[in-house]
């Protein structure tokens, strides 16, 4: 143990010696000014964002959170009472299609007005 704790503290000790060491740094007035791209901003880069873009958002999170409830269910059936983690899985499938379904016909999915 004493050995993979000396070996990974050597590792990251030499590799944070090399990142700080090998980049040039030479700074000058095109990479010292806010925008990387040679012009200045034409407008306020403070604008609001959609409330469409929080919600596609919102639904992708969602739906990924989802796919994480139900990704255990193939070993669930190796408990005592795989037919309620099967009863439970199909529910939260049920639940979040009817909510999918809705959001659609609301037309909360369609990203241009």
């Amino acid at each position: 143990m004493i050995l993979y704790l000396t070996i990974a503290s050597f590792l990251s000790i030499m590799l944070a010696a090399i990142s700080f060491w090998l980049p040039l740094i030479s700074p000058d007035m095109e990479k010292l000014s806010p925008y990387e791209c040679g012009f200045d901003p034409l407008g306020s880069a403070r604008l609001p964002y959609s409330m469409r873009f929080f919600l596609v958002a919102i639904l992708f999170l969602l739906f990924d959170l989802e796919i994480a409830l139900l990704l255990p269910t193939p070993w669930a059936i190796q408990l005592q009472t795989p037919t309620m983690t099967i009863i439970w899985a199909s529910v939260i499938i049920i639940l979040l299609t009817l909510g999918f379904i809705y959001e659609w016909l609301q037309g909360g999915l369609e990203w241009a007005e």
